[in-house]
């Protein structure tokens, strides 16, 4: 509600005989100039110094609640209609696109206002050099850092585009998270920023380049502004996408040009073109859907338009519509295909209307284009969503922030209790994928039902060393093993195939003992680990579960000293020469130390098995034989074996 607004509603109250309460007045003219939240306490004080009823008093103190409601929903409305305008403009700019340089600017232009930043500015990746460079800045003064190049994993925009993962700094010098150089702290130093917030800029699932918000004082980005500044990285890449389709865009410009001619011929055609702009605008600004845009497109086309999935649309005109970026004809139907970044999300179909003209074709091909743009910033948000839950784990597992009321905070957000007892669990697929692309896909099936999971037991969930980590609160009466086997079923049920699941001992107070949950996700790897070596892939369990063995998994022991002190110096003869040793020591203790039995195990000659025992002998010594010796060597042999990486 404006000032014009609040306005017309005291006229509109007068004229209708109903005076407004003097009560209320003070505060109406107050919400209609736009007044702070300190001006409201004035008309109260003002009563108590005139010594009015007490009443009266109570009425304003209520009139003023009420009217500070009012404001606060006035101005988170201005913001959402700001962000939704922005977010518009972009689209709009994309739907004409001329110059790319314009749109990039404009995009990084309204990133920086809405955020509130004193700088902006979105990077581009060179595959022929392997690294990032500046393509556009918004408020940058220093000209080093408008000239940066950043390598795969250097600072905090390399990271970003390398790893496809957002990334924020409070304080950029003193963050350990990235890979500090001389040339971009140089560059940074001289733009005086501090608090840097990075999105990545997509093409389905290949990072393009990296779109920044920074301030130059400290500063603490909240989620929804990292998923708004998600959403114009979304639409800057697709942008990006539509200006690298030179012959598409050429054919598209000339039809527009031959539609512009055609709109001069006939006024009722212009007509409802503007009334599709305008109704699609609306339906932007107020947050409409995919199915609200097709029920405008209807109207102004006087036929039937339905979104349909890519899978329930006929293939070959849908691809011939992608490929031309035109509606295309099929039967009696028109079909425009929903298409962002190379990925077919969908198409738009207007039914039973075989005669079309051009500039209504273009109507239905620029709804389809508000479709995808739709469809994109909501994935966006989606994602951000998703990450900003795996960002407090990421945080906890590598004790970044050791405040305990900013991490309560953080999960009080994502409605997990940091103060409750939980298990840290390490899950991963079972088998092996037959190539990296479908062992990509199993993994992120695998990240995205944990999330799932973890979301709705108030817990988290993050992608980790190849599987994914959880960190679920453990509910009175119930163990750790148990908890590990129901999470095996529940993540190989949703994922369809086997999932195995390593779980830690109880933890408490997490937020005061950050470092805590990095010690028993190591104690989860490790069960995990042991459970896939012994033949258990599929099932879930703790270190209780392992007897004498699991005294070695939990906590915090040298496994790797005892191992090098007991036979250390096997294990490297056997590296050095590529012999046997390990394996004929395994055998032997195996056969009850029988050499005869042992070369039918190893399917060698007795005397081979000889030589190789003396010359065990003479790396360990005389005794190692011996009863005490025997024992430690054969645990040793046990740990190292648990200790290598797993086979998958």
């Amino acid at each position: 509600m404006s000032r014009d607004h609040v306005q017309s509603a005291e006229r509109s109250a007068t004229a209708a005989g109903a005076p407004l309460n003097s009560t209320e007045t003070p505060f109406l003219e107050l919400l209609a100039r736009g007044a702070s939240a300190d001006a409201y306490e004035q008309p109260a004080l003002l009563a108590r110094a005139e010594g009015r009823p007490t009443e009266q008093i109570v009425a304003l103190e209520q009139a003023r609640l009420l009217a500070l409601r009012v404001r606060s929903e006035l101005e988170g409305r201005r913001r959402r209609e700001a962000e939704l305008s922005a977010l518009f403009e972009t689209a709009h700019d994309l739907a004409g696109l001329r110059d790319l340089d314009a749109v990039l600017q404009a995009i990084v232009q309204r990133a920086r206002s809405l955020l509130g930043t004193d700088v902006a500015y979105l990077s581009l990746n060179d595959p022929a050099r392997g690294d990032t460079y500046m393509r556009v800045t918004e408020g940058s003064v220093a000209a080093r850092f408008q000239q940066l190049r950043l390598g795969m994993g250097e600072g905090l925009g390399g990271l970003v585009a390398q790893t496809a993962r957002p990334y924020v700094t409070d304080d950029y010098f003193k963050d350990d998270r990235f890979q500090h150089t001389l040339a971009i702290d140089a560059g940074v130093r001289d733009e005086g920023l501090v608090a840097i917030l990075g999105v990545p800029l997509m093409l389905g699932h290949h990072v393009i380049g990296v779109l920044f918000a920074a301030d130059r004082r400290a500063r603490v980005f909240e989620r929804e502004q990292i998923a708004l500044l998600g959403s114009f990285a979304a639409l800057a890449a697709a942008a990006i996408d539509t200006a690298n389709l030179l012959t598409e865009t050429r054919s598209a410009l000339a039809d527009l040009e031959r539609a512009n001619e055609i709109i001069r011929d006939r006024s009722g055609v212009i007509e409802r073109a503007s009334d599709v702009h305008d109704r699609l605008a609306e339906l932007v600004l107020r947050g409409g859907g995919v199915h609200d845009v097709a029920a405008a497109v209807s109207e102004v086309l006087d036929g039937t338009v339905e979104f349909a999935e890519a899978a329930d649309t006929p293939a070959r005109a849908l691809e011939a519509s992608r490929a031309e970026g035109h509606a295309v004809r099929h039967a009696d139907d028109w079909i425009a295909a929903v298409a962002a970044g190379g990925e077919l999300l969908g198409a738009l179909v207007l039914r039973g209307h075989p005669g079309l003209d051009p500039v209504d074709q273009r109507t239905l091909e620029r709804a389809a284009m508000v479709t995808s743009l739709l469809l994109l910033a909501r994935r966006s948000a989606a994602e951000a969503e998703q990450r900003v839950r795996g960002e407090l784990l990421d945080d906890l597992l590598d004790a970044r922030d050791r405040d305990p009321r900013l991490l309560r905070e953080r999960a009080s957000r994502l409605d997990a209790d940091l103060d409750a007892t939980h298990v840290v669990l390490a899950a991963r697929l079972g088998a092996a994928a037959a190539d990296a692309d479908q062992e990509a896909a199993a993994r992120r099936r695998l990240w995205s039902a944990a999330s799932h999971l973890a979301a709705t037991r108030h817990g988290l969930a993050a992608a980790r060393d190849g599987g994914t980590v959880l960190l679920l609160p453990l509910e009175t009466g119930d163990t750790a093993t148990a908890l590990a086997r129901r999470t095996a079923r529940h993540l190989g049920t949703a994922v369809h195939e086997a999932v195995t699941v390593g779980a830690s001992a109880p933890v408490e107070d997490l937020a005061a003992h950050p470092d805590a949950v990095a010690a028993a996700y190591e104690e989860g790897r490790r069960c995990l680990d042991a459970l896939r070596l012994l033949g258990r892939s599929g099932d879930g369990a703790a270190a209780e579960d392992f007897g004498f063995l699991g005294l070695l998994l939990a906590g915090d022991r040298d496994i790797a000293g005892f191992v090098g002190r007991t036979i250390g110096q096997v294990v490297a003869y056997d590296e050095r020469r590529g012999t046997d040793l390990l394996r004929t020591l395994d055998a032997y203790f195996a056969c009850g130390m029988s050499p005869a039995r042992t070369k039918d195990e190893l399917h060698v000659h007795v005397n081979t098995v000889a030589q190789r025992l003396e010359r065990v002998g003479r790396l360990l010594g005389d005794d190692w034989q011996s009863p005490a010796r025997a024992l430690e060597i054969q645990l040793a042999l046990r740990l190292h074996r648990l200790s290598a990486p797993a086979q998958p």
